[in-house]
């Protein structure tokens, strides 16, 4: 027997035959999936002429479709009354395509609608159920509650508050319309920016190119990143949004050519985060961030064709801005053995370009300004990175610190009645020093 636990076992108990119940499994096993590998192996175990019984039709039960997995066992499979079948048929979604979960499945389960959630004879199974399809469905969906044969239509948080639950309770949801959702996923986000798209569509949106937008996608980067910054959930949530949609805008976009889709997008992206994670999905080790990190860059290369340092050096997207790609290549020359040994080299390194951008500026001659004072900005993203800073957060801070100390500044001048223009060289310092006393403390 596969468990104890349901009407139907009472039936076979009556019956007085020797039986084996295998409830134990399930305090053993981590999760359903090794549950039902557990399940199929321990019946195997028994060997030759053992009948195990499930409740409901065995079609539906993972545990004897992992047993029918199993190389040398001879299955013959008597088929049972479905627990799916009533639900479907008092939900009305006989004839139509649809999903049925087993109440101790939704875990790990993607769910989608129409869909028959059974397996649920308590009311603590029926909490559990409820929360995973508030999470999908929203807290308000209507849903069809069924027992003993009788159904009605009650609101999904509803669902743990019924009066009685069995062995035949279930729960059914109908596939809500599109303005009539609470809760709404990646499909749903395609959906909408194809509906956007078409001839009818959105006057905007339906004109725009790969091309036209592209900045877009620049933009939400750093407005993502600004809401980082600002600690504050709401904003990240919301510009982590737009961030998808531009993925989600440039594939709808990509499909319309023939290129690819978003299926694509997201195969491919699973594939390198797999390939690049060795160490995780295959046979590389990594004990640290470092030797992650390094496993990362090794699949990198291997995957992009990269066969030489110079290539990956010529792979920093262009687009980036000066100070991320001065970054990045530094990062990379230094794993061909283009960088500093040390700190105090990168100093060094640094105090000659000084030395030359003076010379430069007593030319007169910008051309070679410009090129000595870039120069000293290499050298100083090397210092950054010898010091182990990331230099583009560094400047980032010391830029956002210099508006902050400067506004400080500012309002204390204006709060004396003075003018910011008009103080000497010591009352500037006197205020600053003020200023910036005031923020260490």
């Amino acid at each position: 027997m596969r468990t104890a636990r349901t009407e139907s076992y009472e039936s076979v108990k009556a019956l007085g035959v020797p039986h084996v119940c295998l409830d134990e499994i399930y305090e053993k096993s981590r999760s359903y999936r090794t549950l039902y590998k557990n399940l199929a192996a321990a019946v195997a175990g028994f060997g030759d002429g053992t009948a195990y019984c499930v409740d409901g039709s065995a079609g539906e039960d993972n545990s004897v479709k992992e047993l029918s997995k199993k190389r040398g066992v001879k299955l013959s499979v008597i088929e049972g009354v479905s627990k799916v079948s009533a639900a479907v048929d008092a939900a009305g979604f006989s004839g139509c395509s649809y999903q049925a979960v087993s109440a101790y499945e939704l875990a790990e389960t993607r769910l989608t609608a129409p869909l028959v959630v059974y397996d649920m004879p308590d009311r603590e199974i029926a909490g559990d159920v409820k929360l995973a399809l508030m999470d999908r469905f929203g807290d308000e969906k209507e849903v069809l509650y069924i027992c003993g044969g009788r159904s009605k239509r009650i609101p999904l948080y509803e669902l743990d508050r019924q009066e009685e639950y069995d062995g035949t309770s279930a729960v059914a949801l109908e596939k809500p319309e599109l303005l009539d959702k609470k809760r709404f996923d990646l499909a749903d986000l395609e959906e909408i920016v194809v509906r956007l798209r078409r001839p009818d569509g959105c006057p905007w949106d339906k004109v725009q190119t790969p091309e036209s937008i592209r900045m877009n996608a620049v933009e939400e980067a750093y407005e993502l990143v600004d809401a980082i910054d600002s600690g504050e959930e709401g904003k990240i949530l919301e510009e982590a949004g737009d961030i998808l949609l531009q993925a989600v805008f440039q594939a709808v976009m990509a499909e319309e050519r023939g290129a690819f889709s978003l299926a694509d997008v997201t195969t491919a992206e699973c594939e390198k985060l797999i390939s690049r994670h060795t160490h995780i999905f295959g046979r590389d080790k990594a004990s640290d961030e470092a030797g992650a990190l390094s496993v990362w860059e090794k699949n990198k290369m291997k995957e992009k064709h990269q066969e030489t340092f110079s290539d990956a050096v010529n792979d920093v997207p262009k687009v980036f801005p000066a100070l991320l790609q001065a970054q990045k290549v530094a990062k990379r020359v230094e794993k061909g053995g283009w960088g500093f040994s040390s700190y105090e080299e990168a100093e060094r390194k640094m105090a000659e370009e000084l030395t030359e951008l003076k010379a430069a500026r007593a030319s007169g001659d910008k051309k070679k300004i410009a090129s000595e004072l870039g120069d000293v900005l290499m050298c100083a993203v090397n210092l950054g990175r010898e010091a182990g800073a990331d230099c583009e957060e560094a400047l980032l801070d010391t830029v956002n610190k210099i508006k902050r100390r400067f506004t400080a500044y500012e309002k204390a001048v204006l709060a004396d009645g003075r003018d910011v223009n008009a103080l000497s060289e010591e009352e500037k310092e006197g205020y600053y020093r003020a200023v910036k006393e005031a923020e260490e403390k």
